[in-house]
């Protein structure tokens, strides 16, 4: 299985392991879209009961200051010359309680 397909299929699994009302967090350490953007919102196109929620507000520095250019959104990604990290990729999907569709 390629790699896309098994982040897939983790993706799923922890979906189906979330009861209703909770947060899933996606996160992998690459910058490729293939492993990021794109299985985040494929599995959510696919998908009735979650919502991608923007990950920008989590992302607070040791003063509790919002961290500077972590992407457009709902989607942070942090890049070794600008955050000096691993070039990490994160989002949150929350599950839909079953009033809330």
């Amino acid at each position: 299985m390629e790699l896309g397909g098994l982040q897939r299929a983790l993706l799923v699994s922890a979906i189906e392991a979330t009861r209703a009302g909770g947060i899933i967090g996606y996160a992998t350490c690459s910058p490729h879209l293939a492993e990021t953007r794109f299985v985040v919102t494929d599995v959510v196109r696919k998908r009735r009961d979650v919502e991608i929620v923007d990950a920008r507000d989590l992302f607070r520095d040791t003063s509790d200051r919002l961290v500077q250019h972590l992407g457009e959104g709902p989607f942070v990604q942090l890049w070794p010359h600008v955050h000096g990290t691993d070039a990490m990729f994160f989002s949150l999907l929350r599950k839909f309680r079953p009033d809330d569709t």
